[in-house]
C-alpha cells in the first residue's frame, strides 16, 4: 500500500479487502445439498488456496450486503441489499466485468494493456493504458485505487484473506456446501482470542476439484447471520469468447483518462468528500485481523470540502473525543473509521477503542 492515495473509501477497502478483506462480500443463490467429499487437513486446504491458479471462467456474482455502508456511485454492489455482476476471465489477466445500476451498467473489460471502463448511462468511457514496465503486482499497488474486480472476485478476495490472517486465526474444515451446483469444502478462519477485531469468524467455500474459493461469507461478533458473503450463483469453466475481452468505445462516447474524470468530477458531493480526504504515504499499525491503516490528510484538504460534500460526512458519522484530540467517527458492522479535526486518519475492521489508542501514532 505504500505510496498510494488513502481516502474515507479506500481506506476502508484498504483494510477489509487488503488485510481483512471483508468490505465487499456477497451472497449466492441458494446452495443445495452438501456433497460427500473426502476427509482433507485444514493446512492443506489453506495451501491449495494460496497456489490455485485459476483457469478461465465466466459467471454471475450474487451480492446481499448487510454491512451498513452507504452507496458508492461507481460501484452500487457495495450498498446494502441484493446487487449481482458478470465476470469474464481467460486465466491469464484479460478480464470482463459487468456492473448493472438500476437501468444503466458499468462495463470494465481489460484486455492486458489497456483497461477500459464504460458508463452506459452518460455513455463516457474511462481509457486507462498499463504502463510497460508494470507487472501485475506493480497494477494491483499502483493508482487504480478500490478497483472493483479485486473486490467482488471471492476467488481474489479469499486468497487476500487467507494470506493475511491465517496465521492470526484458527482454522477448520466444516463440513462441506454447494455452490453454483459445484462440490466445496467450507473453510473457516476465526481469530484467535487475542485479536481484537469485529469479526467472529469467515467461512470460504473452496470448490473441490479446482481449489478455487467460490464464497466468502463474514459473520461478526454478537450476529447470527452473516453480515455479507460473496460468491458464484453460476459459473461456467473453461475458455471463453476472446472477444469478451475487446472493447471499442461506443459512437459517440466520450473516451477520458482517470486524471481527467477525477479533475471533471471533482466538485461533486461524493467526490468531494472522497478528494477532501486523500493523504499519502499511508502507515500500517498491527498484524492481522486487528491491522489498523493509518493517514493525514493535507492540510489544505482539510479547507476544501464542499459544504454538501460536509453534509454527506456528517450524515454518516458521529461525533467523538478523547485524549488523542476530537473528529468524526463512520463505522459498519465489519469496519471502522476515525477522522480526527487535525487530519489524521485511522480505519480498520476494529472496535473504535482500538482506534482511539492507535490515532496517537500517526505522524
Amino acid at each position: 500500500m505504500n505510496n498510494r492515495k488513502v481516502t474515507l473509501a479506500a481506506a476502508a477497502a484498504g483494510v477489509l479487502t487488503g488485510a481483512a478483506g471483508l468490505s465487499l462480500l456477497a451472497m449466492p443463490a441458494g446452495a443445495g445439498q452438501p456433497p460427500s467429499l473426502p476427509n482433507i487437513a485444514p493446512e492443506t486446504l489453506v495451501e491449495q488456496v494460496l497456489t490455485s491458479k485459476p483457469g478461465a471462467f465466466g459467471g454471475t456474482i450474487e451480492v446481499d450486503n448487510k454491512l451498513g455502508l452507504p452507496s458508492i456511485a461507481e460501484i452500487p454492489q457495495l450498498a446494502d441489499g441484493k446487487h449481482s455482476a458478470r465476470i469474464w476471465t481467460d486465466g491469464n489477466g484479460k478480464l470482463r466485468l459487468a456492473l448493472p445500476n438500476g437501468q444503466s451498467e458499468q462495463t470494465i473489460v481489460d484486455d492486458g494493456t489497456t483497461t477500459w471502463s464504460w458508463n452506459s448511462q452518460d455513455n463516457e468511457v474511462t481509457k486507462s493504458e498499463h504502463k510497460p514496465d508494470q507487472s501485475k503486482d506493480q497494477k494491483d499497488q499502483s493508482g487504480q485505487k478500490g478497483t472493483p474486480e479485486k473486490s467482488i472476485d471471492p476467488a481474489t478476495a479469499a486468497k487476500e484473506i487467507v494470506a493475511k490472517t491465517k496465521e492470526f486465526s484458527d482454522i477448520s474444515v466444516d463440513g462441506t456446501a454447494r455452490v453454483a451446483n459445484r462440490a466445496a469444502y467450507e473453510l473457516v478462519l476465526t481469530p484467535k482470542a487475542s485479536e481484537k477485531t469485529l469479526v467472529r469468524e469467515v467461512r470460504i467455500a473452496v470448490d473441490s476439484e479446482l481449489k478455487m474459493p467460490l464464497r466468502v461469507a463474514v459473520l461478526t461478533n454478537g450476529t447470527a447471520e452473516p453480515v455479507g458473503q460473496v460468491g458464484f450463483s453460476q459459473i461456467n469453466v473453461g475458455p471463453q469468447d476472446s472477444k469478451l475481452f475487446e472493447f471499442t468505445p461506443p459512437s459517440g462516447a466520450k473516451v477520458t483518462t482517470p486524471e481527467a474524470k477525477e479533475e471533471q468530477q471533482r466538485h461533486k458531493p461524493e467526490v468531494g468528500v472522497e478528494q477532501a480526504l486523500q493523504g499519502e504515504n499511508p502507515q500500517i499499525f498491527g498484524t492481522g485481523w486487528d491491522t489498523v491503516v493509518g493517514a493525514r490528510i493535507p492540510a489544505d484538504a482539510m479547507t476544501q470540502v464542499p459544504a454538501e460534500a460536509q453534509g454527506l460526512v456528517d450524515r454518516f458519522t458521529k461525533k467523538v473525543s478523547g485524549n488523542w484530540g476530537s473528529g468524526k467517527l463512520f463505522t459498519t458492522k465489519v469496519a471502522t473509521i476515525l477522522i480526527a479535526d487535525d487530519g489524521r486518519v485511522v480505519a480498520g475492521a476494529v472496535p473504535e477503542q482500538v482506534l482511539f489508542d492507535t490515532i496517537g501514532q500517526v505522524k
